[in-house]
Order: structure tokens, then sequence, then C-alpha cells
């Protein structure tokens, strides 16, 4: 009977550990996943601050950077042909274009942090610095692409954009040639656009990016229960 006792004092102990340890591991990870989700919506909005400003926008080395190889070849060209003035024009009206993608863009974001799971905690622990930003870029780029690339043709369209650079390249088809498209202004704004818009969603990604590695080991710490 003793033995009995015992047997069964032993299991409910060893059920109670379980379970003990089943809700911290479930309350470090809630509190891990929360942390995770503030900072990179700290990261968004950092980011969507500086598309609010055409100077910041302009200024951003993470936004510069991922600038479109076929717009880094046209601004070269430019540069090259002494139209400097009509870079810096491009840059403006991008950068102009950027501001009124910023409240598309937020949403969009927001419910795919709002969305991440135990699971996706899981996986950028074991992916490291950066590995967050991954995830919500591989689920938000088209999204966000689909999203604000007929807001950044209307803009270019509205400032004239291709007007401007068709008239100083007088017609040629260097712009064409450039960005691979018919030298027709629809087909030439929409090159653009279509550019513009990659550096704008990269170039946010690349600034969310850089708040998260700067946070990681309180990402890191938090998701594995640490102090």
């Amino acid at each position: 009977m003793k033995r009995n006792t015992i047997l069964v004092a032993t299991m409910a102990i060893a059920t109670l550990g379980t379970t003990t340890q089943s809700c911290l591991a479930l309350a470090t990870s809630s509190v891990g996943l929360a942390v995770l989700k503030q900072i990179l919506l700290g990261g968004i909005t950092k980011g969507l601050n500086i598309f609010s400003d055409k100077d910041s926008f302009m200024a951003n080395q993470l936004i510069d950077a991922a600038l479109p190889q076929q717009l880094r070849d046209l601004n070269n060209t430019l540069q090259k042909l002494g139209l400097n003035s009509l870079v810096e024009k491009e840059k403006q009206y991008i950068a102009q274009a950027a501001a009124f993608t910023v409240e598309t863009s937020r949403p969009i974001l927001v419910n795919a942090v709002n969305s991440l799971t135990a699971e996706d905690a899981a996986r950028i622990v074991q992916g490291g610095s950066g590995a967050a930003t991954q995830i919500l870029k591989e689920r938000t780029s088209e999204q966000l692409m689909a999203a604000i690339a007929p807001k950044v043709d209307a803009k270019l369209n509205e400032f004239g954009l291709v007007s401007s650079l068709n008239s100083a390249l007088q017609g040629s088809n260097i712009l064409g040639s450039i960005l691979g498209t018919q030298n027709s202004t629809n087909s030439l704004t929409g090159g653009i656009s279509r550019f513009a818009s990659e550096q704008m969603v990269n170039g946010l990604f690349n600034i969310i990016q850089s708040h998260e590695q700067q946070n990681a080991s309180t990402i890191m710490n938090s998701l594995n229960g640490t102090k």
C-alpha cells in the first residue's frame, strides 16, 4: 500500500513539474514574441517616418543602397552628360512619391508583424540577427509592390519625370535601353515607377533590418527566456 502511495505521489510530482515547465515555456515564448513584435514595429515606424520626410529619404544611405542597378545606370549616364540637376530632380520626385506610400505600406507590415507565431520565433532564434526582417520580407514584398507601385506611378506621371528626361535626352533611346522598355512615355514611366517602387520596398526593409540588428541581443535574450 505504501509502495503504491509513493508511486502515485511521484507521478503526481512529475506531472506537476512537466506542467509547470510547459507553463513557463509558454509564458517565456509569449513574452519573447511580444518583445520581438514591439521592436519590429519600432523599425517599421522608424522607416516610415523617414519616408514621410523628403530630405530624410534622400539622405538615407540604406535607401540609397537599395537603388536598383537600372536607375543607378540611368543616373550615371545623366551625370556623364552633365545633367546633374536632372538627377537631383529625379531623386526629389521619387522621394516625394515615397511619402504617398506610407499609409499604404503601414497596415501591410503591421499585420504581418502581428501575425508572427511561436514557430516564427523559433525560426528567428535559429536564423539569428536579421531573420525576423527576412520573414517579413518573404511575406509582404509582393503585396507591398502591388500596393504602392500604382501610387508611385501616378505621382511620377503627375510630376512629369519622363517628359523631363526625354526632353533632356532629346528623344534618344538612351532611356529605353537603360530601363529595358519601349521608348514610349507610358512604358518609360512604368519602368521608372517599378524600379523606384523596388527601391522603396527594399530600402524600407533595410531600415527595419538595421533596427532589428541594433536590438539583436534584446530579441534573442527575450526569445531564449534570459534576462
